[in-house]
């Protein structure tokens, strides 16, 4: 068993790189921070992790996929993977429903279309991070042999971990598919609950 940090980003910033190498010199595993709407930039912030520390895995908790663009975060967290020699994790999930990041400013709000954008997403990091040129034609995303210019230290690919609904059979598929699970449970009206 393993044991991580989640830690808050709204506190002083200049504080969390102490912060992580605390953590790590108590002997915890991970240090994961928030990725919120109109919040620190979590690449930024996990580059000053990355640079602190030695031995820790770290990441946000959680990114919504489908309010950034799958080339960005493929290339976001490769260089995060190099700074750190290989100690980056993503976990994935759609975003809660009441979360403003999404209808404040045009994002895509319904549940199914950011679970499409969540798969072909993954579909595309895992792609990019292979250093190949890529081509990809989904139902949102398309791309023509374009590669990557930095790659993951990990391999295959950089570890993802997905939230999963134990009641809903396209998100265990999707968790099947991919490294990690953030188990939660849906309620009978769609919305998580904890598990």
């Amino acid at each position: 068993m393993k044991y991580g940090v989640v830690m808050r980003t709204d506190i002083d910033l200049r504080t969390l790189p102490t912060l992580a190498y605390e953590t790590e010199q108590a002997g915890w595993d991970g240090f994961f921070i928030w990725d919120g709407f109109l919040g620190p930039n979590p690449a930024v912030l996990l580059a000053t992790v990355a640079m602190q520390t030695h031995r820790i895995r770290f990441g946000t908790m959680l990114t919504p996929p489908s309010r950034r663009r799958p080339w960005d975060l493929a290339s976001e967290a490769a260089t995060l993977d190099q700074l750190s020699n290989g100690r980056v994790i993503l976990p994935f999930g759609l975003g809660a429903a009441e979360d403003l990041g999404f209808a404040s400013v045009g994002e895509v709000t319904d549940r199914k279309l950011r679970a499409q954008l969540l798969d072909e997403s993954i579909d595309i990091l895992r792609g990019l991070w292979r250093g190949t040129p890529l081509t990809f034609d989904g139902n949102h995303y398309h791309i023509h042999g374009a590669t990557l210019s930095v790659t993951p230290v990990q391999s295959p690919s950089i570890p993802i971990w997905v939230v999963g609904a134990w009641s809903r059979e396209k998100s265990m598929r999707r968790v099947l598919r991919c490294d990690g699970i953030i188990p939660t449970k849906m309620t009978p009206d769609g919305s998580v609950g904890a598990c």
